[in-house]
């Protein structure tokens, strides 16, 4: 079963998983992150940034793994999950540039991006840490229901919901991509920790079916609960349709604190 904390709302949530990045990162200066981009982890940054800064904490060798990007857009895009990755992430926490790597979209290169994407990873040792969001249809990162368990970095087409959830970002609804090249469950679920973050009611029925449901291709969030060390973090409107809230209260008030998360 996946460990699941409740808490006030993301700034509390973001304090909370930063400083288990910075302990990471004070066992191992170059750990090396699985970074997912949206709204949802922003607080997650901000809160890093902030304790990076304030310990005086060298990240100069810290390794970076985006979760996925879009195929196609031009180079230096705004909306490029590599424009995304070092406007929310690289340069506020300060990382090395060099050493943060984003899927390859170029579409002259996207027959083997995803191979190169996972011997990179690979060549790194491997991710300490994922941090995740869900999607309304249960997506992590951009596998879309019907998404293999096993499947590993490569491209899928997007569904309609999920390029309307992402028009916000762009001028027009018909701008958003409708190809990605996104790490596969099996890629997420070869990370030594998940972190999967979500706030708000749109999201109780995804975090629902995830913690709780079956395990299925249909509800790709599920594949968490085969990951032997899995914290999910949300909101109270993002636990409304959990059944089993009181054991996950009593749990994590009763949990040792050596323990982390």
């Amino acid at each position: 079963m996946a460990e699941l904390v409740i808490v006030e709302d993301e700034r509390a949530a973001g304090e909370l998983v930063a400083g288990s990045i910075v302990s990471l990162i004070r066992r191992k200066p170059d750990a090396v992150l699985g970074l997912a981009t949206g709204s949802t982890p922003l607080a997650t940054y901000r809160a890093l940034a902030g304790r990076i800064a304030e310990g005086s904490i060298d990240v100069r060798g810290v390794r970076g793994f985006a979760l996925d990007e879009y195929v196609g857009l031009p180079a230096g895009h705004p909306e490029s999950y590599r424009s995304v990755i070092t406007r929310e992430v690289v340069e506020p926490l300060g990382l090395t540039p060099e050493l943060v790597r984003v899927p390859n979209g170029d579409p002259e290169q996207i027959q083997h991006a995803g191979a190169d994407y996972e011997a990179a990873i690979v060549a790194a040792g491997g991710i300490d840490i994922q941090i995740l969001g869900i999607g309304r249809t249960g997506h992590i990162g951009f596998n879309e229901p019907g998404s293999s368990l096993a499947s590993l970095t490569r491209v899928k087409t997007l569904t309609a919901p999920t390029r309307a959830d992402n028009a916000r970002f762009f001028d027009s609804p018909d701008d958003v991509p409708m190809h990605c090249i996104t790490q596969g469950i099996g890629t997420i679920l070869r990370a030594r920790h998940l972190v999967l973050l979500a706030f708000g009611e749109a999201k109780a029925e995804a975090i629902a079916a995830a913690v709780e449901g079956p395990v299925t291709a249909s509800q790709p969030g599920s594949a968490v609960q085969l990951h032997p060390h899995t914290t999910v973090i949300v909101d109270e409107a993002a636990a409304a349709r959990l059944e089993n809230l009181d054991y996950y209260r009593h749990a994590w008030n009763n949990k040792p604190e050596w323990q982390g998360i």
